[in-house]
């Protein structure tokens, strides 16, 4: 097989969303990957930020093999131990009261957006629904987490989008304030804005983000699947903002190479949802979970 025959299928038979880069890789180990005529590569993108050990990391190998001879998956109506222990240590970790386990960051933004509304419809009234985003900002590829993205290029050809999402210029305290009235229930912000550049927020904003949402009983909701997992240096980039956000969203890093996205919640959001107002059929699998801990170990 050569790295030739890969680019023929893959123009024959898959939807071309992507612009490839011309290499197939075969296999890969540490920080380096081979193509199928041996050529070796170092990977400085990650996998976009996925890799967080890199290529087939020995004890996470280890671990995800081992949980897959045992139980690769089962419905969420029965508990596992992968899915438990992931839990306790990204909430010992994070310092966060309970998670809820996805198979993306894109779908762990989505129930972090259910969320808020549930938590302002009940607060305040069907009314209170609007949720404030950041413009250049990112948040994902469904329908609705295009619609909390701030940016016009993604705005296009998938019409009707979501409604219920304001956008105001980062760093712009003043717009963000005259963006607050008793129909937003949250606001979304990335610290890092990866996808229209890196764009760092401000320290001073950022508090200045926390306080109004404490002000005016607003969740403050950080995406962190692009920051989070000790990408920025700390576990969660809002540990170097100091600001205690009521929801995280993690994804990306956290599994390594397998799917797996999580929504950190904090005492105020614990039990917004009840049973049967979200699910996931996959999400808290077994083997995406055990290579999770790994991560953490």
């Amino acid at each position: 097989m050569k790295n030739s025959d890969i680019f023929e299928k893959d123009q024959e038979y898959i939807v071309h969303t992507y612009h490839r880069f011309p290499i197939a890789v075969k296999n890969g180990h540490g920080a380096q990957a081979e193509d199928f005529e041996g050529k070796r590569y170092i990977d400085f993108g990650s996998g976009i930020g996925t890799n967080s050990l890199g290529f087939c990391n020995d004890e996470w190998v280890q671990a995800v093999v081992s949980q897959i001879k045992q139980l690769q998956h089962t419905s969420n109506l029965f508990y596992t131990l992968p899915n438990s222990l992931l839990a306790e240590r990204l909430c010992k970790i994070t310092g966060y009261s309970k998670v809820f386990f996805e198979n993306s960051g894109a779908e762990a933004n989505e129930g972090a957006i259910k969320l808020a509304r549930k938590y302002g419809m009940e607060l305040k009234g069907k009314q209170c629904n609007r949720m404030i985003t950041l413009e250049n900002s990112f948040h994902g590829r469904t329908i609705t987490t295009l619609s909390a993205t701030g940016q016009d290029i993604f705005h296009q050809s998938f019409f009707p989008f979501t409604e219920g999402f304001c956008y105001v210029p980062a760093n712009n305290s003043r717009a963000l304030y005259e963006a607050v009235d008793d129909t937003v229930c949250a606001v979304m912000i990335e610290l890092v804005q990866g996808e229209s550049g890196v764009n760092v927020l401000e320290k001073e904003y950022v508090k200045d983000i926390e306080k109004v949402c404490r002000e005016k009983d607003i969740l403050l909701i950080v995406d962190e699947v692009q920051t989070g997992i000790g990408r920025t240096g700390t576990f969660l980039c809002s540990e170097q903002y100091g600001i205690c956000p009521n929801v995280v969203t993690l994804a990306k890093g956290l599994g390594a190479g397998l799917p797996i996205g999580a929504v950190l919640m904090d005492k105020l959001t614990e039990n917004i949802f009840q049973p049967g107002e979200h699910g996931s059929t996959i999400g808290g699998n077994p083997v995406a979970c055990a290579g999770a801990v790994e991560v953490l170990n």
